[in-house]
């Protein structure tokens, strides 16, 4: 128990100095070693083969494939073609472009796997669209930020990658088991925006023609191919989870160098370029954190943990909501993906022994700490919108306020209805 408390101790203090998580994750686990056996006994040479081991995983090959993915999608014109599709379909509804918002935010998300890819690529478009409308700023940007919580959700998702391999749960039903809940929040969401259209104005657009939205289908079909490709591919076993990220970045060369003929040969520079630099930070805090998580396994940390909770609580519901509510206040700090990869050797072993699905805890986890990148104070998403709109912080923060309550919502009903969760999973397994 004793060295339970010091590895936590020591990781906090490192944070709360503000040391960057890769360091305090690798200081932390020196620091264990030593506290355990000395400085003497640390195995300098046995630390970087755990590294290395670590990023070691042929899942993970995923993560480099979807970032170049949607990195090509935000180059070319994929995200206008989204948003007018979408506009056609429900932009005449009442809430307006709201709906078209959270409508593109979810089929943009079955492409990019991450809430800032989907908050850089459709923000801008979707605040000038409602800006020039006639929108409040406040609203505009509450629901562009909200929507793009949806992105790490609807596969692909990164951040289910990274849990898959950490928890040796198969990531195509992490994928596949994301897909409601996905879709769960994209409607929440909608309902708010109604409940918020009787107290700002709105404007509703006349209803389109059918050749109008045959048109802006047509236009928009390949894009919109991207996510029924990786699912359809998943599901039919044509290809594995990690294989879909490379089609999926293929598709996606194809679309914007050859159909569009959008993206340049300085624009793929760039885009390779982003890409490299993205996924090698992600492998390196990879890389830590497999060491990380050999240590505590070597301690038996995660075991300790979760005898203390059993002797603390046997409901299931009740051990759901105090980890959601310590998962928010996490995600307040640090990045989706730095979460997982902390928390997930920790976590995983302790909801087994309650009888948790540790598939449904994976997805339940991610939209938790997902919200993450909509509150202060290091929210992702938050200083995305804060360099698109030109408003301070604070207003960005408070225009997100609203939105916390269905996303909150959608949380508690997951956790009461687990099975919203495993029911595509199940029948994607043949169980």
């Amino acid at each position: 128990m004793m060295t339970l408390i010091f590895f936590i101790g020591v990781l906090v203090a490192l944070f709360i100095l503000g040391v960057p998580v890769v360091a305090s994750i690798g200081l932390t686990c020196l620091a264990v070693l030593w506290y355990e056996n000395g400085l003497a006994a640390i195995p300098i040479s046995l630390l970087p083969l755990k590294m290395m081991h670590g990023v070691n995983n042929f899942a993970l090959l995923a993560v480099p494939f979807f970032i170049l993915a949607a990195n090509v999608m935000n180059k070319g014109s994929v995200t206008t073609r989204i948003f007018d599709f979408a506009n056609s379909l429900v932009g005449h509804l009442r809430g307006g472009l709201g709906h078209v918002n959270v409508l593109a935010s979810m089929i943009f998300a079955g492409m990019s796997g991450t809430a800032v890819a989907d908050a850089a690529g459709l923000g801008a478009l979707e605040i000038r669209a409602m800006r020039d409308q006639g929108y409040p700023l406040k609203f505009s940007t509450g629901i562009t930020g909200a929507s793009s919580v949806i992105g790490p959700i609807i596969p692909p998702s990164v951040a289910m990658v990274v849990y898959g391999w950490l928890s040796d749960v198969s990531v195509g039903a992490l994928f596949i088991g994301g897909l409601i809940p996905g879709v769960l929040l994209g409607v929440a969401l909608m309902i708010m925006t109604v409940v918020l259209s009787f107290r700002i104005p709105m404007p509703r657009q006349p209803r389109p023609p059918l050749s109008e939205i045959a048109r802006l289908s047509r236009s928009a079909v390949l894009s919109l191919l991207t996510p029924i490709i990786i699912v359809g591919g998943i599901w039919s076993g044509i290809f594995t989870p990690t294989e879909s990220g490379a089609v999926a970045s293929a598709y996606a060369l194809v679309l914007g160098t050859l159909v569009y003929r959008e993206v340049g040969w300085k624009d793929l520079l760039e885009v390779f370029k982003n890409t490299v630099e993205f996924t090698a930070v992600i492998l390196f805090i990879i890389s830590v954190a497999g060491l990380y998580g050999w240590l505590l396994v070597r301690l038996q940390i995660p075991m300790t943990l979760a005898e203390g909770v059993v002797h603390l609580t046997t409901n299931p519901i009740l051990l759901l909501l105090i980890l959601t509510v310590f998962f928010m206040v996490v995600g307040c700090f640090m990045s989706v993906i730095e979460s997982v990869l902390i928390f997930t050797p920790i976590m995983v072993p302790m909801v087994k022994v309650l009888g948790i699905d540790p598939l449904f805890f994976g997805v339940l986890m991610v939209i938790t700490l997902s919200v993450g990148v909509i509150t202060p104070p290091f929210g992702n998403v938050l200083f995305v919108l804060v360099g698109i709109t030109g408003q301070s912080f604070e207003t960005v923060v408070k225009a997100h306020i609203p939105f916390l309550i269905p996303i909150l919502a959608t949380i508690v009903v997951l956790i009461l209805f687990p099975g919203i969760v495993t029911f595509l999973p199940a029948q994607f397994s043949g169980g």
